[in-house]
């Protein structure tokens, strides 16, 4: 057995901790440069990106050193995005219930920038269905689930095609909380959400073995124009700031509300190298709204007998 004296123990251990220290230095200032840019060299493509989250994903993509090309249906607002974000933003017209246009946003993204490293589909409508069941007209139904399911896998599908033989990349897609618990919005675009938690981790399954994470992201209400269009129906002649407070109320974490910076550094996390083991999974941004419910117990002398 090697034997040292105190004066050598005394060394090693100034040795030892010196090495750490310069070591967790050397990690404390890499981490600090990458923290600053951490989609630096990367290209996203980003759709439904011309308002709301995406557009909120877009300029948290671009901040951290990333190329994004937003792909949306409205074309004025997505080339006055594009013109808000600057130059590392490019705009192209994208209907997603349309495969072709989906197909011909991925080969743009790859013959401006060379790669696609990042898909978020994001693109989603409500499709202002009816609450009840049995009010359902299947063709709205039939709208809602080509858009929000539909074009969820279409660009899967192409990212895929383009991500397989570079054999990396993160696919990213909104979910949501309606998505997690049932009774939250219309079934049609609960079912759609459902859908997508579902299809993240079928696909995750396959895409794992070419080095392809899949994710999706659930938020909780936030206000957006998406949501506030159908709050205005729920509640007629409502100004938008009173919608907005109302959206706000229903969240059940004290001091803070989701907004749509929340879900795009969520995006920010599963799109960089930070989740490079992080696949299949669904990041639920919602206070803890759809892990608990309280047992609001009546006091005995309300029970009706």
């Amino acid at each position: 057995m090697l034997k040292l004296g105190s004066r050598n123990l005394v060394s090693l251990r100034d040795l030892l901790v010196k090495k750490l220290s310069l070591h967790n230095n050397r990690g404390l200032s890499t981490s600090h440069t990458a923290s600053r840019y951490r989609l630096k060299d990367k290209v996203a493509l980003i759709t439904g990106a011309a308002t709301g989250i995406g557009k909120a994903t877009a300029s948290e993509f671009i901040s951290n050193g990333a190329k994004v090309v937003i792909a949306d249906i409205q074309s004025k607002l997505g080339q006055a995005t594009t013109s808000e974000l600057g130059p590392n933003a490019t705009f192209i017209s994208c209907d997603v219930t349309q495969e072709s246009d989906v197909a011909a946003a991925v080969d743009f993204t790859v013959a401006q920038y060379g790669h696609l490293d990042i898909m978020f589909n994001n693109v989603g409508i409500s499709g202002f269905t009816p609450f009840s069941i049995v009010d359902l007209n299947l063709k709205d139904f039939d709208l809602v689930i080509n858009t929000n399911v539909r074009g969820v896998i279409a660009g899967i599908k192409h990212a895929s095609r383009v991500m397989i033989p570079q054999r990396s990349g993160s696919i990213l897609c909104t979910a949501s909380v309606a998505g997690v618990i049932g009774g939250l919005a219309p079934a049609t675009y609960s079912i759609s959400k459902f859908a997508i938690i579902g299809t993240v981790k079928s696909v995750a399954a396959e895409l794992s073995r070419y080095g392809i994470r899949v994710n999706c992201i659930s938020p909780f209400v936030t206000a957006t124009a998406f949501v506030l269009e159908e709050m205005a129906m729920m509640f007629p002649g409502v100004e938008a700031s009173r919608l907005v407070q109302i959206a706000h109320s229903v969240g059940k974490f004290e001091g803070a509300n989701c907004e749509t910076l929340d879900i795009a550094k969520a995006a920010l996390y599963l799109g960089s190298d930070d989740a490079k083991y992080v696949s299949g999974h669904n990041l639920v941004v919602d206070g803890g709204f759809s892990s608990f419910k309280s047992l609001d117990f009546a006091a005995p002398d309300q029970v009706a007998n």
